[in-house]
């Protein structure tokens, strides 16, 4: 305990320091006692549209692979495709609309929309008192739609 020293008298001050780590130790058990009692099971997002154009970018999937289909759509005379990204994958989806955009140079455009998706996580008991319960968290969403505005001359 820390004592602040004043001209008229002497107020004492907490230290904000041992509040916040004792904070931090509360919620950490209370994370614990939660992954003790139940096992997390993450289920898949709803995806949107399913199409040959639709392309659901990952951090898993190789970034030359995804680069490679979405050319190759393009190419084959497609007229837009629309690239899916969630949480980590954002950045991702940003890059390989950019890196897009720059291979198509001024024969294509971007149109980006940002928005949030609900998740589900079912909670399975590992202890039999307890009950099956499911989780809702959210997570940061991309949709980035590509078009052509003009034909490469070599497609006409």
């Amino acid at each position: 305990m820390y004592v602040l020293r004043h001209t008229t008298g002497s107020i004492p001050i907490q230290n904000t320091d041992e509040n916040i780590s004792e904070k931090k130790q509360e919620t950490k058990n209370t994370k614990r006692l939660l992954n003790k009692n139940y096992a997390l099971k993450k289920r898949l997002p709803i995806r949107p549209v399913e199409g040959n154009n639709v392309i659901f970018v990952t951090k898993k999937t190789n970034f030359k692979a995804q680069l490679d289909k979405c050319c190759d759509l393009l190419t084959k005379g497609e007229k837009e495709i629309i690239l899916h990204g969630l949480g980590a994958a954002i950045q991702r989806c940003c890059n390989l609309a950019l890196q897009l955009e720059t291979i198509f140079s001024g024969t294509c455009q971007l149109e980006v929309n940002t928005g949030t998706v609900d998740l589900v996580d079912d909670l399975e008991p590992l202890v039999d008192e307890l009950d099956f319960s499911a989780q809702v968290r959210h997570s940061s969403s991309i949709h980035i739609r590509i078009f052509r505005t003009a034909m490469l001359s070599a497609n006409q």
